[in-house]
């Protein structure tokens, strides 16, 4: 165990550490932060637009005069959201190098829409709402880096334009910032043009064909979701941060994967995908926290005798309904504890594989799309995040109890050291 442990610290420790600190990773994190509230306002009129036994109340006139007149609040969030991570993309990345961080986001936002087609159904001037949403997101990060790192490159070349003193600050400013947003769009203008003369036509087209969709499919397989889920627990392990380092990687995959579920919810079809970002923020992290901790603190309360787990459940309890799990992560503990390694691990990968078979095969409805906040408690978050079906809040309540049986022995090893230890102080 002792060589194990210090395999993991000496390979994944630096790897994690320069993960954590990247600029462009943070950048992407803090990026789809910028939009998180945007797309939860979306994703409330959404529950609130498709009511469990509504349609049974109301004539299908009603029903449907009722869900258009709320269409529009996910329409403007949910279904462009790619448009407001480029924006928080292009601002956090600028803002990371000390720049103008506003113009960072617009020139963003301006490349990416060079970057797309302008027309629909044969009509010019008209930009498809499919590539603002999850369909254009890859487009939308790389747009966003590239840009950004751009339009900084040609600031630090000093190619600006400088205004007499006297000049108000806001004008200045516009006009420094004229000749780098110049010189960054016709960059982009010019790969637009070159792309016109290839069989991809755009570059979203381009993208979409070779890289979005291959990553797709394989963010959407379960041994990609397993190997992911792992990360997270070693990171955290070893006291990092492990969903900001994963989850910048493959939040994307999953945005993509969870807007293609929220379509076909709103338009009454099979839904197409089991992982997607709410299958990962309720049914493991929406349960206490990342390794559904929650299961802790009730078996903390079962089988605790000493007074330091106790404590600890007293204190981290209230904390964990709205899963926040600092308290137990950092107070059991289980950052460095070998004790604890195996459930830390295992339970995370067993309630995965068990949660996909169950909605593989319909027992339990797939995630419909539904951005539900991650302090949500447990019950609630499944019931709206499956569409409002029972089902998901069950399948949470069973995933807690297999979490309990798999932590059961050995927190009661744990518990029973601390407990023997106080016995020989007092």
């Amino acid at each position: 165990m002792k060589k194990f442990m210090e395999f993991l610290e000496n390979i994944l420790l630096p790897i994690a550490d320069k993960l954590n600190n990247n600029r462009h990773l943070t950048a992407l994190r803090d990026g789809f932060m910028v939009a998180l509230p945007l797309i939860i306002f979306g994703s409330i009129f959404v529950v609130i637009a498709n009511l469990p036994f509504l349609d049974k109340l109301l004539s299908a006139e009603a029903y449907a005069a009722y869900q258009n007149a709320l269409g529009p609040a996910s329409a403007a969030t949910l279904s462009i959201m790619g448009l407001f991570v480029i924006v928080g993309i292009g601002y956090k990345l600028t803002q990371s190098y000390g720049g103008e961080a506003i113009y960072g986001g617009v020139v963003a936002v301006a490349a990416f829409l060079i970057l797309n087609p302008q027309e629909l159904d044969g009509v010019s001037g008209v930009i498809p709402t499919a590539i603002l949403g999850a369909q254009g997101m890859f487009l939308g990060i790389f747009t966003a880096f590239i840009s950004a790192e751009l339009y900084r490159f040609f600031v630090k070349k000093n190619w600006t334009i400088k205004m007499p003193v006297g000049v108000p600050d806001a004008v200045s400013r516009s006009f420094s910032a004229l000749i780098p947003i110049t010189l960054t769009l016709s960059i982009f203008l010019v790969i637009r043009i070159v792309f016109s003369f290839t069989p991809f036509e755009t570059v979203q087209n381009f993208i979409y064909t070779i890289i979005q969709a291959p990553l797709t499919a394989l963010g959407s397989s379960l041994a990609a979701t397993i190997f992911a889920v792992l990360l997270i627990q070693f990171f955290w392990f070893f006291g990092l941060h492990g969903q900001i380092i994963i989850n910048s990687v493959f939040d994307p995959i999953w945005y993509a994967l969870n807007d293609e579920n929220l379509k076909a919810f709103q338009a009454g079809t099979e839904l197409p995908n089991v992982i997607t970002k709410q299958f990962i923020d309720t049914f493991l992290v929406g349960m206490g926290g990342t390794g559904m901790t929650l299961a802790v603190v009730i078996l903390i309360f079962l089988i605790g005798k000493s007074r330091q787990t106790k404590e600890l459940g007293k204190l981290g309890g209230p904390a964990g309904i709205f899963n926040v799990n600092e308290p137990i992560i950092f107070g059991l503990p289980i950052i460095m504890n070998p004790l604890v390694l195996i459930p830390w691990l295992l339970a995370p990968v067993v309630v995965t594989i068990f949660t996909y078979f169950t909605m593989s095969i319909g027992l339990v409805p797939k995630p419909a799309g539904i951005i539900v906040p991650w302090t949500t408690p447990i019950g609630i978050s499944g019931f709206l995040a499956t569409g409002n079906s029972w089902r998901g809040a069950v399948l949470q309540i069973v995933n807690l109890l297999i979490v309990m049986a798999i932590w059961w022995p050995f927190l009661k090893i744990l518990d029973k050291n601390y407990y023997e230890k106080e016995k020989v102080k007092n």
